[in-house]
């Protein structure tokens, strides 16, 4: 029999040693992040892969858009797979305004009479998206008269990426690295809205079946399809559903706070998507309960550091 081994804690030890100490106790929570590890690795050294990184909740506003812009970077994901909330943090952060720590007030009465907006305990500046309309009109000013007439929605973002000066941004490294960003419930966003108003005014279309015609095209191209999935919504069923195509993904790693109980797709373990042919019925699989700004850093630096060890 195999026995659990009590985790050792060194004041010296990686990030990866200590995920080698959770897989060596390899169960609960800590098992889970160990396997997710060797799943992730797995995607990223294994060239047959195609990678989608799926986000959902303030992952960006949260601290991850560096991580999400270095995976793009070094060419470990192959596709973004997004809420519309997170394209508007990143555009409004890279139009300088950040989110702020510490409450300027703590009544959100009188956060919304100065001008604050809240995201748990992440505060924004009203203005900031005030600038984002300005930004975002000045981008559909520029547009072709025949992509207003029709644009896909990966389409606009890689243009708004190419007008994002600011290297953290990942909108401006996938456009850079023709990395496709994908966003099917773009409509409920900021981003959205500036999209209705400009076009009571001017001409401007978005096309989203142009999305899932590109969406097709990889999952038919790619010998083996992975996902990296943070929360659920719509940004994950997009990701399972297309991968219906080719009988369901071949790996994929899910970081969730939600429950299953209720049957929704968002606490749905992993395995689930087995039924629905989302995934394969031999697909490594490991879904991790937990608040993903604590979790995906964990596993990446971890996944990182077993990379760079082979080479």
């Amino acid at each position: 029999m195999k026995y659990v081994k009590q985790i050792s804690i060194d004041p010296q030890m990686t990030v990866g040693q200590l995920v080698d100490q959770m897989g060596a106790a390899g169960v609960l929570g800590a098992g889970r992040i160990a396997r997710a590890v060797d799943i992730v690795v797995e995607m990223f050294e294994n060239p047959n892969y195609t990678t989608f990184l799926s986000l959902a909740g303030p992952m960006i506003p949260g601290g991850l858009r560096k991580v999400v812009s270095l995976l793009i970077e070094q060419g470990y994901v192959d596709a973004i797979v997004t809420s519309g909330a997170n394209i508007v943090h990143d555009i409004v952060e890279g139009l300088g305004y950040r989110g702020v720590k510490e409450p300027p007030r703590q009544n959100d009465i009188e956060l919304r009479k100065i001008g604050v907006g809240r995201a748990g305990d992440i505060y924004f500046e009203h203005e900031g998206f005030e600038a984002l309309e300005k930004k975002m009109y000045e981008v559909f000013d520029s547009l072709t008269a025949e992509k207003k007439g029709g644009i896909a929605i990966l389409e606009l973002l890689f243009e708004i990426g190419k007008t994002i000066n600011d290297e953290s941004s990942f909108l401006r490294k996938a456009a850079s690295k023709q990395v496709p960003v994908f966003s099917p419930a773009i409509m409920d966003s900021m981003l959205a809205l500036h999209v209705w108003t400009y076009s009571q005014l001017k001409q401007l279309r978005l096309e989203p079946i142009g999305d899932l015609n590109r969406m097709a095209d990889i999952v038919f191209n790619s010998k083996k399809i992975g996902a990296i999935i943070l929360g659920g919504g719509a940004s994950k069923h997009h990701v399972l559903g297309v991968s219906i195509l080719r009988e369901g993904v071949d790996a994929a790693v899910q970081i969730t706070l939600d429950r299953p109980e209720a049957g929704s797709l968002s606490g749905a373990p992993l395995e689930e998507a087995i039924s629905w042919k989302k995934a394969q019925t031999k697909s490594r699989l490991a879904t991790v309960i937990g608040d993903a700004t604590i979790i995906f850093p964990i596993i990446v630096a971890a996944s990182l550091e077993k990379l760079n060890s082979k080479k």
